[in-house]
């Protein structure tokens, strides 16, 4: 499998120091509409109605290589528009029934993600089904602490042309400051190499998008929060090593993820909720002031993933993160997900960019 050309990391797995040059959003996400009447200057399109033409959800976890469950989960926004999955295996399993298993789903399998011990370093015997599956394999590894078998497990991986799915279990947003991201920044880097160095694969980054355990910050804090600000500048320096993504995943905030439709009862928030013709809000459309609540907190988080990654390095996926104890269905998520990024002005193609086209290019062979 190529990965697209990236561009070169200045000294990989050191810290990155001095002012960065970005991508950057368009003003359009700050900026309200023209006022102007005449067809030079159209209104945007209305968030509730932005939806991806197809998509590939590329974090489908299970522990048995079943999707009941998510197919219930998914509901008509999602389910409806699938094109594919990338199903995470939670548990070690036998390749050969995996695949087989699978090549019967009525849900078209992108690809099998599965848990490899590449922190024992390089293997000595690799299925051969790695390379011949008929369903393209990638492998995930849990990330708690760097060490240098873990490091050369890695390395042989993308040396291979295999995506490495990587889970941070590190506690990125505590009162441990830049610490732990460094840590993860100089792993990550050395892991991938510099340009040149024979990585062929890539390594997608969960758990971090948007970051765990931050939902107890006041949101009118949360802009000069020492852990937003190191969150921004070690997501900037994290996007200059070659070859890596990062998933858009629902966040550990000990909270469900807020439902949509809002479940009755709820208290609701007006705001932007689309009106029909009839000129009367819509309730299937009308937010609870949780899930307008945690949209700002998205959009702030996703703001500068976006300058840094750019929308062809970020991917959808449904199921939180490994290390992740909050629960979230996946139609909710989509929702969230969708809405959050339309809202910032993100258009269709970017849109299908996050929701189907990132996935194929990283996880098709």
């Amino acid at each position: 499998m190529s990965a697209p050309d990236l561009p070169p990391s200045p000294g990989v797995g050191a810290r990155r120091k001095g002012p960065r040059t970005l991508p950057r959003l368009p003003l359009s996400a700050f900026s309200p509409p023209n006022s102007g009447t005449s067809d030079r200057f159209p209104l945007p399109a209305s968030p509730s109605t932005v939806h991806p033409e197809s998509i590939v959800d590329a974090h489908v976890v299970s522990s048995e290589g079943n999707l009941d469950q998510w197919t219930a989960e998914a509901g008509k926004e999602l389910g409806g528009r699938i094109g594919g999955v990338v199903l995470v295996i939670k548990n070690e399993t036998n390749l050969e029934q995996a695949v087989a298993s699978l090549s019967k789903s009525n849900v078209p399998i992108t690809s099998l993600v599965v848990p490899y011990p590449l922190q024992s370093g390089v293997p000595t015997n690799p299925s051969s089904l790695l390379k011949s599956s008929p369903i393209p394999i990638a492998l995930s590894t849990l990330f708690k602490g760097p060490s240098p078998s873990h490091q050369e497990g890695i390395k042989w991986a993308l040396s291979q042309g295999h995506v490495v799915h990587l889970d941070v279990g590190l506690d990125l947003h505590s009162n441990a400051g830049d610490e732990p991201w460094e840590v993860l920044e100089e792993f990550v880097g050395n892991s991938v190499g510099a340009p040149g160095s024979g990585a062929k694969g890539a390594i997608v980054l969960s758990n971090i998008l948007p970051p765990s355990h931050t939902y107890n910050i006041p949101i009118v804090k949360l802009l000069n929060h020492p852990t937003y600000l190191a969150y921004q500048a070690h997501l900037a320096s994290l996007s200059l090593i070659p070859l890596t993504y990062i998933d858009f995943l629902p966040p550990d905030w000990d909270t469900p993820t807020p439902p949509t439709p809002p479940p009755h009862g709820s208290i609701l928030s007006p705001a932007m909720s689309p009106m029909t013709p009839g000129g009367t809000v819509d309730d299937k459309f009308q937010d609870s002031k949780e899930k307008r609540e945690w949209k700002r907190r998205i959009k702030m988080y996703l703001g500068p993933a976006v300058e840094a990654f750019g929308l062809e390095r970020i991917i959808f996926g449904s199921s939180p993160s490994a290390f992740s104890k909050s629960k979230s269905r996946a139609g909710d998520w989509y929702e969230l997900a969708r809405e959050s990024l339309a809202e910032l002005g993100i258009e269709q193609e970017g849109i299908d960019a996050v929701f189907r086209n990132n996935a194929i290019k990283v996880y098709s062979s």
